[in-house]
Formats: C-alpha cells, structure tokens, sequence
C-alpha cells in the first residue's frame, strides 16, 4: 500500500477489530482511513483521530496499550472535538471485547512472553522497593486527589447500589458494606483493636472507630498519606484511639480483633502472597475476621500491562481469586464469603474521570499537560477494563475460626442497611442510641 510499516500494521489490526460504529483515522501525512461500518454509535457522529507524528502509528501497532497511551500523552494521537480519549478507549474496547486482552498486547509470541517476564519480576516488592513504589502511587499532591475524589478521599471502589447515585454516597455505601462483613456489633465492640492494612486517607479507620468505638491502627507506607491521616485524627479528636503509622505491614505486630485491607492486595506481589497471609494469620486472634477487596481478574492468572507498571502503578498485580484463595488456604485461612462486584469500579472510574476533566486548568497548572493527558488515559484505561473486560473487584471474608461469624449472610444485609440509614453518625460516644447500646 505505500505505507510505512507502523500504519500498514495499524491499519490490518483496526480493520480486523471494528465492526460496529466508525471510526476515522488521519495520519500525519494527510491520509485518511475509514473503519467500520457505521453509521456513528452516538450523536456526535463518528470518532475521528489525527496521528500528528510520523512514528505514532508505528509506536501503536508495536504495543496498542503502552503505545497509545504514550502517544496520547506526547500529543502524537489526538482524538478530535466533539469526542475525547474515553469515548475512543470505550468505543475500540468495546470492539474487541470479544477476544478480550489480546486486543491491546504486545502482537508476537517472543514479545509476549518478554513482557510476561519482566511483569513478573517488577512484582518482587521487597521492603525498600514497595515504599517506592508507594510513594510513585500515592505521595503525588493532596490537591491532585481533591479535585477528583469524594471529601473522603475513598481512591478504591465505589458501591454503586444505584448507578444514578452520587459519587459520595457510593462511597459512604462501601463502607457500610465494608464493616458489615467484619461482622462488628454494635454495643459489643469494647476494647475491639482493628488494624487497617494500607490505610489510604484514613477515610475507612475513622468510620470504623465513629461507628462502633473501636480502636483502629492504620498502615500505609506514602509519607504524605499517613501525615494526612494524622491531620485528620487530630482535627476529630480521635488519635489515641485512631492511629497511624507509616509502616509495611510486615512489621505490624500485636494481636487484633480485626483486619481489613482494601486495595492492598494489588501492591504486595503474587511472591509475597504467602508472607502476607501468613503474617496477618499471626496477628488475628483466634476468634477474629479479616476482610479484604481488591481488584481482580474474572478468569486465570495474567500479567499487568506495561503502560500501567511504567506510569501508575510500578510493582502492581490484579490477582485471579484462584490465587488468593490457594495462598491464604495453605497460611490456615477459612474462606468463608466471596463476592464479585461488578461494573461498580467502572462507575466511580467514569466519575473520576469527569471531575479531572472538569478541573483541567488546576491539575495542568499542577503538573503539565502531558501529566493531565496521562491521568486521562489511565482513568479511562482502567474503566474500559471494568466496563469491557474481564476485571472485577473480589470482596473475601477470612476467618481462623468458623464459629467466628453467624450461620447465614443476613447479618451482613441487616447491618449494612443500619449503617446507610443512619449515614454519616456522629462520634459514638455522643451519639444517645450508641452510647446506650454500648451502656
């Protein structure tokens, strides 16, 4: 056809790929492509993209995901107005959901398993690697966060038990369902210590110790998250019963009442599965529950893409429930109750993504355009992936003990309901119907 390789290889992979709606490609040269065939998906008519480099299309067809990715925060592919990266992301993706992952990896055995590789070895999160890796993650400035997460700050899951609600009682759901399946009682917490492994801004510790009185421990290994955290313990009067530390959780010692991580798992590295259950084995009473979500695969094992270990998240893993069931049985864990949540993540991705968007002239001010460009990107990335692909969040309930938690799951509805109809309480120990529960 004349072209250059990258656009010949671009070209073979979006005809094969786009089978509904449209899309229009023009690559640096002025030439077009038309794929698809039609008519447009939306009223906005079909998406159109301008390849502005010679090395755009090439630097795509090499690794879709890494590819596009770069080029779109290079300013190498530009997705034309009325339509912008996410409805482009979402519209390809939807495309090729059929043959799921393939669509945006490496094309070539040899590079495959190369990329499977080194996926492997970024897992190894020894101490000192995973508090960089942290710090890369979560110490970017508090005024990033601000402008797209909830007055909480919950930068995990939303629990979308309506897809119309808010982003902020999505949130506060989360939390209620949270605590439902720690099975905590309410009047019955007394001297209960908690320990709240990657704590993040310290939004989940203090509705715990608000809701039932207990003591909470929180670990993160960000400086600036576990600063924030102390900020707000101090400000609620709650930081001799609400701490935290910036500590790995390996070096937690103690016994608790209960556990809970949530969005943990995705940091600690398949190799170190088996240190993690064990370690939290230790530190759980006999009686206890330990709770954890995470995101996961809905399906076999796989590998993190590259374009996210290099730019969002260095040493992360979604795990397959097959392997944090096998580790955590073989520590001495029960597992007594699974749930996957579906598309719930997608919904608060799509809701994070608005609210950059809406806040483009602070966070460019922040940072640049390449970064702004960057966290687009990745939002979209990640929600195509909950919305189109195959990535759940997995909710599991561990015990040591199966007389620790009732016979049947209505525990978990009855309390859960409780705590979203009284909302955000007061602290308990000014709240008349806690305080005389506890009494």
């Amino acid at each position: 056809m004349g072209d250059a390789p990258g656009m010949w290889l671009l070209d073979k992979f979006l005809k094969s790929a786009i089978k509904r709606g449209r899309l229009i490609v023009t690559d640096h040269d002025g030439k077009i492509y038309d794929y698809g065939p039609g008519p447009a998906t939306d009223a906005k008519g079909p998406i159109r993209i301008t390849l502005t480099h010679p090395k755009a299309a090439a630097h795509i067809a090499r690794y879709p995901q890494l590819g596009a990715g770069e080029a779109f925060m290079w300013g190498w592919l530009v997705v034309e107005p009325p339509h912008d990266i996410r409805d482009m992301i979402l519209f390809v993706t939807e495309n090729t959901k059929s043959i799921g992952d393939k669509a945006i990896q490496s094309q070539g055995l040899l590079r495959r398993a190369a990329q499977k590789a080194i996926a492997k070895l970024d897992g190894v999160n020894l101490k000192s690697k995973a508090r960089k890796n942290a710090e890369h993650t979560y110490n970017l400035t508090r005024e990033l966060y601000e402008r797209f997460l909830d007055e909480d700050r919950q930068y995990t899951m939303a629990y979308y038990r309506d897809p119309s609600n808010s982003l902020e009682k999505a949130q506060m759901d989360k939390k209620a369902h949270i605590a439902a399946k720690l099975h905590l009682q309410q009047g019955k917490c007394e001297g209960m210590r908690v320990l709240d492994i990657g704590c993040g801004w310290g939004g989940l510790a203090l509705y715990l110790h608000k809701m039932y009185g207990v003591e909470v421990l929180g670990v993160a290994l960000a400086p600036d998250q576990i600063a924030f955290c102390q900020e707000r313990a101090e400000a609620e009067g709650v930081a001799d019963k609400v701490k935290f530390a910036l500590m790995d959780y390996r070096d937690v010692e103690g016994q608790f009442d209960r556990i809970t991580s949530v969005g943990l798992l995705e940091h600690v590295g398949t190799i170190h599965y088996p240190q993690f259950f064990r370690h939290t084995h230790e530190l759980l009473k006999s009686d206890g529950v330990m709770f954890s979500h995470c995101c996961g695969r809905a399906g076999p094992p796989g590998f993190t893409d590259a374009w996210t270990r290099k730019y969002i998240f260095p040493g992360g893993y979604i795990p397959a429930l097959s392997e944090l069931v096998t580790d955590s049985e073989k520590a001495g864990w029960q597992v007594m109750d699974v749930e996957a949540m579906r598309f719930h993540y997608s919904h608060t991705l799509e809701e994070w993504y608005n609210r950059t968007v809406m806040h483009r002239e602070e966070i460019t001010a922040m940072y640049d355009e390449t970064f702004y460009r960057m966290w687009l990107f990745y939002l979209a990335g990640a929600e195509q992936s909950f919305r189109n692909g195959t990535l759940v969040n997995w909710q599991i309930q561990y015990v040591k003990d199966r007389a620790a938690i009732p016979m049947t799951r209505d525990y978990m509805y009855e309390e859960s309901a409780r705590l979203r109809e009284r909302g955000e309480v007061p602290d308990w120990r000014f709240d008349p119907a806690l305080r005389e529960a506890a009494e």
